[in-house]
């Protein structure tokens, strides 16, 4: 009797203490919100595009008007509405955990306005055509509404606005992929290396909640289905490590390219063109996305997720370059500065690539190869293995690739590193230089990027970013 007295003591203050339930009243509402948010914002999309590809196939050559006009709108609302709404979203989540960032200015980077303008402008970028993702976006978006619940927290909670704004980020890729599992991944390898002890395991459960809620809305599916694959033998040695050495090399120098073009800092035609016109620049790159996806039948077009699918499946056929065109395609989707995510179309790209492989090599389940190249593309893409390998692993229908999957994304991301710095670090110090100059000490600064030194032309202080 004496050793239950402990548990009934323990079991007291945890009734007692009202602030404990009223923190995980307001967790739990958020998550729950977050994963509606993310529902209807991934019905938005998907509605977007379909509408879009209405449109091309009514007139094939719509989208050379069309694709342009919807970039360099999007480009100005976002510029003169929405700056923070710009690109990814998660450089925009991890700058805000950054130490440097002070409470107050969180809204700079994360807020339910920029949520809202991200989710408008991320959708009709789709409308336009442009090879984006959500997933990204998705993120911000979860963050901005699980951040907004900070105020209804009672003082001195367990739950800070830190553990709230990694559970929305790592939400917003539960409820996007509809895997759970890969959302609690992403918080613990991209967002938060030091979580909090005394509200992780709530925190963890309010991803998990927000992942549910969208297995809810769409079923117990992963985003491309189901990969089935039959068992691996030593035969898939050769064609999987070709697969992860040429992912990885595709990966860095796509991590490398991104993080040249938005930083701007170079002295070369295009990027001064941004610089000085960059809503006339976005129409350019809105106008050679459109002439590479006629020029490859829509194939380029969107996420591709629909086109990466239909591959899986074996019901459609890989373009000649697909590769390159949609690697070039989403690149210039991000350089024109539209809200923009590239993980769906990494895992396009990649997926294309692993059927490179398997023609080249004559493997005969190209399935197998398909999803190692898409777990090898993303992982190297973004330098986030073990999250890429989840999202990955979630969809194959057959454990024996575990393994391959696993040490695939470790060979590709390795890769990478040899090639570039990782992508959303790099990313997010550039978001850090749109803090005002006085949170910058001014011995410890490096240039802004371009977006941002153009706005001092107009009297705006001095920024800079942390080094390191």
């Amino acid at each position: 009797m004496k050793q239950d007295r402990p548990v009934i003591a323990a079991l007291q203050r945890e009734l007692s203490d009202w602030r404990i339930w009223a923190a995980r009243a307001v967790v739990i509402a958020a998550a729950i919100a977050a994963g509606l948010t993310v529902v209807a914002f991934t019905w938005l999309t998907e509605l977007a595009l379909e509408h879009f590809f209405s449109l091309r196939t009514a007139w094939w050559w719509a989208p050379l008007l069309w694709t342009p006009l919807c970039t360099g709108v999007i480009v100005m609302l976002t510029r003169r509405f929405a700056p923070g709404a710009a690109g990814s979203g998660i450089p925009q989540v991890m700058a805000t955990l950054d130490p440097a960032v002070a409470p107050e200015q969180r809204g700079i980077f994360v807020s339910v306005k920029l949520s809202v303008a991200k989710i408008a402008l991320t959708s009709a970028g789709l409308l336009g055509g442009l090879s984006l993702g959500r997933e990204g976006p998705s993120v911000q978006i979860a963050a901005g509404i699980m951040h907004a619940a900070r105020r209804w927290l009672p003082r001195r909670s367990a739950v800070s606005e830190h553990g709230l704004l990694v559970a929305g980020g790592a939400a917003g890729i539960a409820a996007a992929f509809n895997t759970p599992l890969a959302g609690v991944m992403f918080a613990i390898e991209e967002l938060s290396r030091t979580p909090e002890q005394r509200s992780s395991g709530l925190l963890v459960s309010a991803i998990v909640l927000a992942g549910l809620v969208a297995v809810s809305a769409y079923g117990n599916g992963t985003y491309f289905g189901v990969i089935h694959v039959p068992g691996v033998s030593t035969a898939l040695l050769w064609p999987g490590l070709l697969t992860a050495l040429l992912s990885g090399l595709a990966g860095g120098l796509f991590a490398r390219l991104m993080l040249a073009s938005l930083g701007g800092l170079s002295g070369d035609g295009p990027s001064r063109l941004r610089r000085a016109r960059p809503v006339l620049f976005a129409v350019l790159c809105g106008f050679a996305v459109a002439v590479i996806g006629v020029a490859t039948h829509g194939a380029t077009f969107g996420s591709g997720y629909s086109y990466t699918r239909a591959m899986l499946e074996g019901g459609e056929p890989v373009p000649l370059l697909y590769v390159l065109f949609k690697f070039i395609a989403t690149w210039l989707t991000a350089w024109s500065g539209v809200p923009a995510g590239i993980f769906a179309p990494s895992l396009a790209i990649g997926a294309a690539l692993g059927n490179d492989v398997a023609l080249l090599t004559h493997y005969p389940h190209a399935a197998t190869l398909i999803a190692l190249g898409m777990v090898g593309f993303l992982a190297a893409a973004t330098q986030a293995p073990l999250t890429s390998f989840i999202i990955v692993m979630e969809m194959v229908d057959g454990h024996a690739m575990v393994l391959s999957l696993m040490a695939c994304a470790l060979v590709a991301s390795g890769v990478s590193r040899v090639l570039s710095r990782p992508l959303y670090p790099g990313l997010a110090k550039m978001q850090l230089g749109r803090l005002p100059a006085a949170t910058v000490a001014p011995d410890d600064v490096v240039p802004a990027p371009a977006d941002e030194q153009e706005a001092r032309k107009e009297g705006e202080p001095d920024q800079g970013l942390p080094k390191g």
